[in-house]
Formats: C-alpha cells, structure tokens, sequence
C-alpha cells in the first residue's frame, strides 16, 4: 500500500478503515498508548498558554500518557512555566511530581532546558539537582559545544540523560540533528539528540534518513506540520501539511525506536485542542493503518 502525507490524500489511500481511525476520539474511547509500538506524547509547551491542572485536563482529553514538561520560571514567562518550575525547592518539585502522577501520566522528559550560560561545575549542578529532584529520566536540552564537557561530566554523575534538541537554521549551537549527533557520538551513551521535524525540515536535510542515521542516538522527538519548509510560520495541523509522517513512522518502527513522537503544537495558543485532537487522530490514523497494511 502506498501511503501520502496530507490528510485528504491519506484518506483517499486508505478509504473507510483509514477515515474511522482519523476520527476524533470519544471521550470513552480507550486509545492504545502506543499504536504500532510508536509513543505518541505531547510536550507540554503545546499548552503553554495554561496552568498545570488545566494542561493535565487537557493532556487526559487526548489520552495519552507520554509527556514532555516544559520547564520555566515562573513570573518571567507563559503560566506553562508553572508545569514545572526551574526555581522550585526539592520539596515543591517532588509536591508537584505527584500532581502529575496521580494523573495517571508518564513524565518521559523536560524541555527545553536552557544550559547556554550554565558555564561552571555549581552552574551546571544545580540544573542537575533540579531535575533529580523532579524525578526526571531525560532532560531536552540547549547546551553550548564550550560546555558540552561539564554536560557529559554531570550526566554521568546523576545517571540522567540528556537530549539536545535542534532549532533550525537559527541555532547557533546545534541546527540540525547532524550538528547534534556529531557531538554526542562521540560522548556518553546517555547524551543523545531530540530531533525537532520541523525545525529539521527547514535546514533541508532527509528527515527520513537523518532517523535512520541517527540510530539509538535518537532519544526524542517533537513533531510538527509545515505547509512551507522555507517558513516556521507556514505551521499547521499534523497531517495539513508537507511533513511525510507515513515514511517517518514506517523508519521509527523499523529501527526499534523506543523514545517518544511528541506533539509540540506552536500554534493557536489560546484554543490549542481542536487542532491538537485533529493532529492525534491524523497520526494515529496513519499507524492504525501501517499497522494493517
């Protein structure tokens, strides 16, 4: 069967199975967590306009239990920085820990955690502390290569993962997954890359074949839809647009992939649901598919 990208032409390919699977789910429905053994999350900057119990309420509503937390300051930025906050105590963070788990959710990850000007030991320790006392298994970072050292030296201190997430041609430091993976091959097997699609698609690279080179390098991932792959305003629905989803999950499955495929939704901040319930049932449209063909 051969698969497209878009939603419409999706549907056309698969017909009446594909157009059930694409349906909004009903608040009944029991979603497999990980359709095709792929882990659809969300990252919770997707919500960013919106305190943590009415994220946890949303997160619940799209049914899934894989979460990427932003991490912030709260008072210099969005109420999502009150998902977890960077300046919480030990015993805050581990209060707002069982907020999260007693909602039946599995934090996988937190980001992005700024470590560009964590430049000393006592700097990049204390980024370290915090998310030990979180609980945190991963942390999708923005280090510097001038830190990378201190990076590697904690992670192998704390036995916590680090992920370093690609911007785009923006970046400075780490544009593309290549610039990621260059570095960390070469470092701890616990210091991998969060491959952002979008932002990936816009250093004109093969998404396809850069997962595919990536290996078990590849910790994480944040997912978006583009309509241009020249403009990081042309985002859309996942499924509206160009990004060839099909071909990315079909890679993921075949190499065994075992991190997350996080929605990081940038758009419509103030009514993100519809849009993110559309981007879900279009991803798990396509899986449900895969999974049949």
């Amino acid at each position: 069967m051969s698969f497209h990208t878009t939603r419409r032409n999706f549907l056309g390919a698969v017909g009446a199975a594909g157009a059930a699977a694409l349906a909004p789910p009903s608040a009944s429905a029991a979603i497999e967590p990980s359709p095709w053994g792929i882990k659809l999350g969300l990252a919770t900057y997707t919500f960013r306009s919106f305190d943590r119990a009415k994220t946890i309420e949303f997160i619940k509503e799209v049914k899934t239990p894989w979460v990427s937390i932003k991490a912030g300051v709260p008072g210099k930025a969005a109420p999502s920085a009150m998902h977890l906050p960077l300046d919480g105590t030990a015993e805050e963070l581990k209060a707002i820990r069982k907020e999260w788990d007693a909602a039946g959710l599995t934090i996988t990850s937190s980001g992005n955690v700024d470590m560009t000007k964590a430049n000393t030991p006592e700097a990049m320790k204390k980024i370290f502390e915090w998310a030990k006392n979180f609980g945190l298994p991963m942390m999708v970072c923005a280090p510097t290569h001038e830190n990378m050292p201190l990076v590697e030296s904690m992670v192998k201190e704390y036995n916590i993962r680090i992920a370093i997430h690609n911007h785009g041609p923006e970046d400075k430091n780490f544009p593309t997954p290549e610039s990621v993976l260059d570095v960390v091959r070469k470092l701890d097997k616990r210091c991998g890359l969060c491959m952002d699609v979008g932002h990936s698609e816009r250093t004109g690279i093969d998404v396809v074949k850069t997962i595919a080179d990536a290996s078990d390098r590849l910790f994480d991932m944040h997912v978006k839809d583009l309509t241009d792959f020249t403009s990081r305003d042309s985002q859309v629905d996942v499924g509206d647009g160009k990004i060839p989803f099909p071909a990315i999950f079909k890679q993921l499955h075949k190499m065994g992939y075992q991190g997350c495929v996080n929605l990081e939704y940038e758009i419509n901040d103030k009514n993100p649901m519809p849009g993110v319930q559309r981007s879900f049932s279009y991803m798990r449209g396509v899986l449900a598919a895969l999974a049949a063909a």
